[in-house]
């Protein structure tokens, strides 16, 4: 599992912890069968702030898993 994933999103990063990045690709696959959905993140650096970005047909996000220690 990776350390974090990072998500880029309307021109900002915004980052997902304790999730598998095909857990997340899974989840927004999800969102554009319904037509849309939510995908929660962390916001900002240090102190993370839970925000919510609406996953839609046509919106660009990025996905980059950051590797986790070495077990």
């Amino acid at each position: 599992m990776a350390k974090r994933v990072d998500v880029f999103y309307g021109g900002r990063l915004y980052s997902v912890g304790g999730r598998d990045i095909d857990d997340i690709r899974a989840e927004i696959g999800d969102a554009l069968v319904r037509g849309h959905g939510w995908l929660t993140v962390n916001d900002g650096e240090g102190v993370a702030q839970s925000t919510e970005l609406l996953i839609t047909p046509g919106v660009d996000i990025t996905l980059a898993a950051l590797p986790g220690d070495a077990a």
